[in-house]
């Protein structure tokens, strides 16, 4: 007998294909859902919102921390007699942070509390740049009150003299009364004790503010400047008015307004006349150049 080896061949095994796609279906749920789950939840409003927030925060500690936002070089252009200081100071800038600077109140500051501007503009650039021009009010005549000088504005506004103005016209104020005799007319009017007190409560609301010279003094000192020029100080009582020391000896009063022309002309023929008699004027009176009063010898 003869012994036979044979191999039997195995009907191959083959996985349905319904199987296959089941176990695939299966697998990518496993791997894909934590992923759709992170997504959702960081990419949901609530997150973003939060997101936002944390960065915003971060980005306004970092610039709020940051020195080159904050505001340390302010130049200061058309100051003339004020102190550029002066004018930083008052508009509350220095050091304020870029987004904390409001342009118009620094620029409303500085008006308010600097005397002699007049007007303001503050301009700021990102991220620290500011620019302040000013306009100055220039003086056009002194206020002397006793041992202090102020500066007379075209409105009459009295500021502090920040430095000395050589020809501007000076005005010296007499309230306490001057050393020369003063008269009073023979018979005097309702009309004028009026006047006199009129201008006694003015002249009194100066001293005690210090803010602004009656128009008509100040009209009244300027045309007398103009038609004498040789004029530098006047002097200024409440019931006669404006006054200056002639160069010949006397004191001539013309009180206020703007009739100096008319006032000029009488003081002259009145002098002219008692030159003429042989007598010399001890002061001369044209307030009222209707009725005009001297005393001589």
């Amino acid at each position: 007998m003869r012994r036979m080896d044979s191999a039997v061949s195995m009907p191959r095994l083959s996985v349905p294909k319904n199987a296959r796609r089941r176990r695939r279906r299966n697998q990518t749920r496993v791997v894909r859902a934590p992923i759709a789950s992170l997504r959702q939840i960081v990419l949901s409003a609530r997150w973003l919102s939060l997101g936002l927030l944390a960065l915003s925060i971060y980005a306004l500690t970092l610039i709020g921390m940051d020195e080159n936002f904050y505001l340390t070089a302010i130049p200061v252009e058309g100051v003339i007699s004020v102190p550029a200081t002066e004018v930083v100071q008052a508009s509350n800038l220095a050091g304020s942070h870029i987004f904390a600077a409001d342009p118009g109140t620094a620029a409303q500051q500085i008006m308010d509390n600097v005397p002699g501007i007049i007007s303001a503009t503050v301009t700021l650039n990102w991220p620290n740049q500011v620019q302040i021009n000013v306009t100055e009010d220039s003086p056009i005549a002194i206020w002397v009150e006793g041992s202090n000088q102020f500066w007379v504005t075209r409105t009459g506004r009295l500021i502090p003299a920040r430095s000395s103005s050589l020809g501007l016209l000076m005005i010296q104020s007499e309230v306490e009364g001057v050393g020369v005799a003063t008269a009073v007319p023979a018979t005097p009017t309702a009309a004028d004790e009026t006047e006199d007190t009129e201008a006694e409560a003015e002249i009194e609301s100066i001293t005690a503010n210090m803010r602004f010279l009656p128009r008509e003094v100040l009209a009244g000192a300027l045309q007398l400047k103009q038609l004498r020029p040789n004029i530098d100080r006047l002097f200024y009582r409440p019931s006669s008015g404006l006054s200056y020391q002639d160069g010949r000896g006397w004191r001539v009063f013309f009180g206020t307004g703007t009739d100096m022309s008319q006032k000029l002309v009488v003081y002259e023929t009145i002098v002219e006349e008692l030159l003429a008699q042989g007598l010399t004027p001890q002061y001369v009176s044209v307030s009222n150049q209707e009725k005009p009063y001297y005393l001589a010898q």
